[in-house]
């Protein structure tokens, strides 16, 4: 059992029974409280009365689909507590494609079908480890991962004990990617995040950026990982 999880409340919704089961019997393993159900409106109502620490969503489901519910939760139509609880796309839709538009409609993270239960239980723990850190910090302005740490009020970067020298752009979309350790950003949604003032980013420019930021990370590169076809993600350490 995971300390950091324990006792965390989540709510499943998939509609293959087997597939369910499986997914609860090792949820409450690991010590996490699990509500199931296997359909979209009866998910819905749950949202709006409840309170989770994370909703783990099938994309095709019977009534409104996952990427609905996904669309009415980001929208708050669902409350507010649904409007920020983390949400993991479970699906069968594993094209490139289809990934992007959940992680356009707001889920935090996917793992498509058939997977691998340490995989699963690895991105249900770091998403609930997540959204607690966020609810237990607030705004924050400071962010590390393992030796890397960005200061938002200093402007300030480090490698361990290096000061780095980056652009206003690597620096947002480096900013971007540590305020949300864990989840894949699409390219579309870097661009959202990092343009502004003095700022300006296109396309696959997004590649260039995160290219040349790597370069200047050195020894802290290999936190900032590539999603092949989707977009990039700076990984949760344990």
């Amino acid at each position: 059992m995971n300390p950091a999880v324990t006792q965390s409340k989540v709510l499943l919704v998939e509609d293959e029974a087997d597939v369910r089961d499986l997914m609860l019997l090792h949820l409450k393993r690991d010590g996490i409280q699990a509500e199931a159900v296997e359909d979209g409106e009866a998910a819905a109502r749950l949202l709006q009365n409840g309170k989770y620490d994370l909703v783990i969503l099938d994309w095709m489901l019977p009534g409104l689909s996952g990427l609905e519910i996904c669309k009415r939760a980001r929208s708050g139509s669902l409350g507010t507590a649904a409007k920020t609880a983390p949400i993991l796309m479970v699906t069968a839709r594993a094209d490139t494609s289809d990934i992007v538009i959940g992680l356009e409609m707001g889920a935090d993270d996917y793992v498509t079908k058939p997977f691998e239960i340490p995989v699963f239980l690895a991105r249900v723990r770091s998403l609930i480890r997540r959204g607690r850190a966020v609810d237990a910090a607030g705004p924050v302005s400071a962010y590390e991962v393992g030796p890397l740490k960005l200061n938002i009020e200093s402007h300030d970067v480090r490698c361990g004990s290096d000061l780095l020298d980056l652009t206003p752009s690597e620096f947002k979309l480096l900013a971007a990617l540590m305020s949300n350790q864990g989840r894949v950003l699409s390219r579309e949604r870097l661009i959202d995040l990092v343009q502004g003032q003095g700022v300006a980013v296109v396309d696959r420019a997004i590649d260039t950026h995160v290219f040349g930021l790597r370069k200047k990370l050195g020894a802290c590169a290999e936190i900032v990982e590539t999603i092949r076809g989707v977009g990039y993600r700076v990984r949760a350490l344990d």
